[in-house]
């Protein structure tokens, strides 16, 4: 298993929380998915090392900015 940690950019709410979880945890091989609004830290588990811009399209798909990346 592999984590990171991604930086996402406009969540305000729980709502935020939610959709940014489920494009991110619908991508192969993701397991785990844990935001943290306050910090906008995106914590991905997933069988291996996922490709950033894959990333970067699901959190784009849930309407967010992945920054840092």
């Amino acid at each position: 298993m592999v984590t990171t940690t991604y930086q996402v950019q406009g969540m305000t709410c729980g709502h935020c929380v939610n959709s940014v979880s489920a494009e991110v945890g619908a991508l192969p091989g993701v397991s785990d998915v844990q935001v943290d609004l306050a910090s906008g830290r995106v914590t991905v588990t997933s069988e291996s090392p996922l490709d950033t811009d894959t990333v970067r399209a699901a959190v784009d798909e849930a309407g967010y900015d992945l920054v840092g990346a």
